[in-house]
């Protein structure tokens, strides 16, 4: 098998896109109390910003496999994947722009089709960016590399939440409680004209437009014999359940902290712990940091170092990335101590790390069990226990993507592209999901609610134990592809 040195200079500038994402996604668990307030919305109407969000992914993949359909050829094939990224930026730029007119008329609706456009750049990004994260090196350490640029994704997402929750309510010392809708328009505004200069330094830089995705699928297989060349990316088994997988996995990523602030205001005697929405941001913040740390953790194996060197990253990384929470939130002027004792839930996330050995199906399964019990411990515990078991749901989260992405792109090829679409398309699970449990919710009461996420870990377990089999009659063995990495 062929192997290449990681490239880390295009690496890096590539992976600035996944901060944006992550700053975006997080922000909208602010805005979902804000708008649920100012609109005087249910529970389940509140996760439409959600809905809007992630169901943008899917239109805009729908788009994409029709357009590549129409014009017969991978559309990223025909412009590029760098260019797909710069338009993918200067969609998202113009859906920011709708905040301004939606902040003045007051309308909701408005602000969710400036969402919705936002989403609808995204997914040209994530169309382009994650395959090219995975093909920037050696095959075997693709994963690793797509969890680095998820801890980076995970920056934005610690930071996000409160930035965005500065802009809207003012310094913790001023006390704002009380959210303008008006002061919704700013931060989104910046962040349009950050998409803007992103995309043109993009467009000059030096990440790759085309990539050789026959080449990839060669490396991939231990006996290329074996290999299956189809005309269509659905006659991929890995790539139909994992489309399921992507499914699922966003929906409890996504519903998970989409409806933990109507438990956190829950009244303390009925389980929550009777905050209001300005003292909120953190434990968002906590939870997306948990992703961060979790994939720090997992990104260790992308660098080319002894396997000690290896040991004491996988050791040290989560904590750097929780020192990092830390910091932000002090800096922001909220309490920490509360959070302090996460350091004793990190170590179960750092064992399970281990016991996965650099496979991506055994990695997800692992997880996907502790997402499961974590969960469970959270429904079945009230007050800070509670709190902090659906947080970690974070953790469990954290590797969850690259893991499903690398599975189900593996070996597909020149399909590549259109497979990474039909992935893309999934996303939507964010939406549908998080209204699913704000349903629930408003039924059966927040805390039965996060069922609906055991339901999603349990469909993740299945995938993960099912596809070695698959890629395995394709000539593909994983455990020989990580070992082949030094893992």
């Amino acid at each position: 098998m062929a192997t290449h040195q990681t490239r880390w200079s295009q690496f890096l500038v590539l992976i600035t896109v996944f901060f944006f994402w992550g700053f975006v996604a997080a922000s909208n668990e602010i805005l979902i109390p804000v708008f649920k307030n100012a609109f005087h919305l249910s529970q389940a109407q509140s996760q439409y910003v959600a809905v809007a969000f992630y169901v943008a992914y899917t239109v805009g993949s729908i788009i994409y496999f029709f357009t590549s359909k129409l014009i017969g050829a991978d559309v990223l094939n025909r412009i590029g994947y760098k260019n797909g990224i710069a338009l993918g930026l200067l969609i998202s730029a113009i859906g920011t722009l709708l905040f301004y007119p939606a902040a003045n008329a007051g309308s909701f609706g408005l602000m969710l089709s400036g969402l919705f456009i936002v989403g609808l750049g995204f997914s040209l990004q994530q169309i382009a960016a994650n395959p090219l994260a995975i093909m920037m090196g050696d095959p075997a350490t693709g994963a690793q590399r797509l969890t680095m640029a998820g801890g980076v994704n995970n920056f934005g997402t610690t930071i996000g939440p409160l930035l965005v929750s500065l802009a809207i309510f003012g310094s913790v010392a001023a006390g704002g409680t009380e959210a303008s809708i008006e002061a919704v328009k700013t931060p989104y505004l910046v962040l349009g004209a950050a998409f803007v200069l992103v995309a043109v330094f993009l467009k000059f830089s030096s990440v790759p437009n085309k990539i050789d995705l026959d080449e990839l699928a060669n490396e991939e297989a231990e006996d290329a014999g074996k290999l299956v060349h189809k005309s269509s990316a659905f006659a991929y088994p890995q790539l139909v359940l994992g489309m399921l997988a992507i499914f699922v996995y966003v929906g409890v990523e996504v519903s998970t902290i989409a409806n933990l602030p109507a438990y956190l205001k829950l009244p303390v005697e009925e389980g929550g712990l009777g905050l209001n929405t300005s003292m909120i941001a953190p434990f968002v913040s906590l939870y997306w940091a948990s992703l961060m740390i979790g994939r720090w953790a997992g990104a260790a194996g992308a660098f080319s170092a002894p396997p000690t060197v290896k040991l004491v990253l996988t050791l040290l990384l989560p904590y750097l990335a929780f020192g990092v929470f830390l910091a932000v939130n002090t800096i922001a002027g909220y309490s920490v101590s509360q959070f302090l004792l996460y350091a004793a839930v990190i170590v179960l996330m750092v064992v399970a790390t281990f016991a996965s050995r650099g496979n991506p199906a055994r990695m997800l399964l692992i997880f996907s069990l502790c997402g499961i019990a974590a969960l469970l411990v959270g429904m079945n515990t009230t007050g800070m226990t509670s709190v902090i078991a659906f947080i970690s749901v974070g953790l469990f989260c954290s590797t969850m993507w690259p893991c499903i992405f690398t599975l189900a792109i593996t070996g597909l090829g020149r399909n590549t592209g259109q497979g990474s679409s039909l992935l893309i398309m999934m996303i939507m699970g964010g939406g549908l999901v998080s209204w699913l449990q704000g349903w629930l919710a408003d039924h059966h009461g927040i805390h039965l609610s996060f069922i609906v996420g055991v339901a999603c870990f349990a469909y993740l377990a299945f995938y993960a134990a099912r596809t070695p089999g698959i890629l395995r009659r394709q000539g593909i063995d994983l455990d020989k592809l990580a070992a082949s990495g030094g893992h």
